[in-house]
């Protein structure tokens, strides 16, 4: 692959195309994207998103389609003085970027929680690929997030069901789409230690206290005595045995 900037160290760049080839075949795996697709990519402002829109904008140079990106980060508030690095290293990458600023309730007063947060997220981003011609939402879910979210709704909700890598919405007028469905967030902590992003990190109180870090520290332990369970976990979604469910 010769579509990664020269100007990056070989050390990036590798990291980088690794990445980028997971994401190729995850994409085609599950049909992802398409000739003439207008992506809305999520940038929360984290390493994963961030890592997302450059693999997606990367490949863009290389792939035998054409897509446009957007990246759109949604500040409910919570993104504080981290927010003006963040869109000045958008600026500088190239990327074409919008910031969408929807004022929210005080998480503190107690009625908000993650979920909250994350539906309000995700409304706002329906909007704005509404407003903005997107048929696609891109979002930065990796591997560990797919299989922690089979074990928290498993243990939290009592139902067996993950992240859908492409996920149709309002009758396939739009899909929710995870291109990092096989990458390992170990694999993007090896990049960004190469390459710093300008991460935001969030403001609000409940963000150390949640189900999914309590499920994320099971598994790192459970990986420790049994390595592969993590992997085991996420093949299982494609060898499920309707014969032994009730």
């Amino acid at each position: 692959m010769t579509a990664f900037k020269k100007t990056q160290s070989p050390g990036v760049r590798q990291r980088l195309e690794k990445i980028s080839k997971k994401v190729g075949r995850a994409i085609a795996d599950y049909r992802m994207i398409q000739n003439g697709d207008k992506i809305l990519v999520g940038v929360s402002g984290g390493k994963d998103s961030l890592t997302l829109l450059e693999a997606l904008w990367s490949r863009k140079a290389f792939v035998p389609i054409h897509y446009d990106v957007l990246a759109v980060h949604v500040d409910l508030g919570f993104s504080g003085p981290h927010l003006e690095p963040f869109e000045g290293f958008l600026k500088k990458e190239g990327f074409p970027f919008y910031v969408k600023r929807k004022a929210m309730a005080d998480p503190r007063e107690g009625k908000q929680n993650c979920f909250w947060c994350s539906w309000n997220r995700r409304r706002v981003l329906f909007e704005e690929a509404r407003k903005h011609g997107c048929n696609k939402i891109a979002l930065g879910h990796h591997k560990d997030d797919i299989v922690e979210t089979v074990l928290m709704n498993l243990f939290f909700e009592g139902e067996i069901s993950a992240m859908s890598p492409n996920q149709e919405m309002f009758k396939g007028k739009l899909s929710i789409i995870r291109p990092l469905a096989y990458v390992e967030e170990r694999e993007i902590k090896d990049y960004v230690r190469l390459k710093p992003f300008p991460v935001i990190k969030c403001l609000c109180c409940h963000a150390a206290h949640t189900q999914r870090a309590v499920i994320k520290k099971m598994i790192e332990t459970l990986e420790a005595t049994a390595p592969g369970v993590k992997s085991n976990i996420f093949r299982s979604l494609q060898r499920i045995k309707k014969d032994y469910l009730l």
